[in-house]
């Protein structure tokens, strides 16, 4: 993992710990939210898709709620690109369409989940 640029989706205060253990492996550390958090000093992405494509990892911990459904979806997997990997902790599978992981998974358009 050292030196790969990791995206953490719906970053919140329980995912703080996994930015300092990121950090320690040498990682540059992005993040998605519904808002910025000043009191983190990693680069902000408003934008899911944008977030993964300027990642090689893509780390989803949130809770499945009717507003997280499908928030990873196609677009955002091919934004991550063939190097891509995706890391789902704690995160439920209807978070990712999962039809489109398993194609964009068989055909090589991302490395991995």
């Amino acid at each position: 993992m050292g030196g790969k640029r990791v995206g953490i989706v719906r970053l919140g205060s329980i995912d703080s710990s996994i930015e300092k253990r990121l950090d320690a492996f040498g990682c540059y550390i992005t993040y998605n939210s519904r808002k910025e958090k000043l009191s983190v000093s990693c680069s902000f992405y408003s934008n899911v898709c944008e977030l993964a494509a300027n990642t090689n990892i893509l780390i989803i911990r949130c809770g499945l709620t009717e507003g997280n459904r499908h928030l990873i979806n196609k677009e955002d997997l091919l934004a991550l690109g063939k190097e891509g990997v995706i890391i789902l902790l704690v995160a439920r599978g209807p978070i990712i369409e999962e039809k489109e992981l398993v194609q964009c998974s068989v055909q090589r358009e991302i490395k991995g989940s």
